[in-house]
C-alpha cells in the first residue's frame, strides 16, 4: 500500500529507482536511490528524469540536454548521460528522434547516496539472495522457543 500511496503522490508509475550505471558520475553515483515526481512542470535542460524505452525492460537516468514543447503541448526532449559524450538518440527506439512525456517516468526530486547497492548486489551475484535467504531461515529457527 504504501508503493500505491507514493505513486498517487508523485504521479510517478515508479517513484523510487536506483541509478545502476556509471552514465551520470560524478553527478550521480552508481547505487544512488532517486525520488521522482512528475508534479513539477515544465521539464527544462539540467533536469535529471528516469525513462522508459519501449522494448526495452531497465528504465535510463539521465539529464534533459534540450526540450522542445509544440504549439499544440506535445513535449520532444533529448537527454544524455552526464558521463557519455554523445546525446541518447542511440539508445532510444528505431528512428526516434526525441523522448516525449509518456516515456517520462519522473523527475528526480531528491537522492540518497549509495543507498541502493543492495540491488545492485542482489542483481550482479545471484548467489547472494540465496545466502541471504538462507540465513534469515536459520535465524528464525535457532530463534525459537521450543
Amino acid at each position: 500500500m504504501l508503493w500505491k500511496g507514493l505513486m498517487v503522490v508523485t504521479k510517478s508509475e515508479s517513484p523510487v529507482v536506483v541509478v545502476l550505471s556509471g552514465s551520470m558520475e560524478p553527478g550521480l553515483q552508481r547505487g544512488d536511490i532517486l525520488f521522482l515526481s512528475l508534479y513539477s512542470e515544465p521539464f527544462i535542460p539540467g533536469d535529471v528524469v528516469v525513462f522508459q524505452i519501449e522494448g526495452r525492460d531497465i528504465p535510463i537516468v539521465h539529464r534533459i540536454m534540450n526540450v522542445h514543447e509544440k504549439d499544440d503541448g506535445k513535449l520532444a526532449v533529448l537527454t544524455k548521460g552526464d558521463n557519455n559524450t554523445v546525446g541518447d538518440r542511440g539508445l532510444y527506439a528505431t528512428r526516434q528522434m526525441f523522448i516525449s512525456r509518456k516515456e517520462m517516468m519522473g523527475r528526480a526530486q531528491v537522492f540518497l547516496p549509495h543507498a541502493g547497492m543492495i540491488t545492485i548486489w542482489l542483481n550482479d551475484w545471484p548467489w547472494l539472495k540465496y545466502v541471504l535467504i538462507g540465513s534469515m531461515g536459520f535465524f528464525v529457527i535457532i530463534g525459537r522457543d521450543t
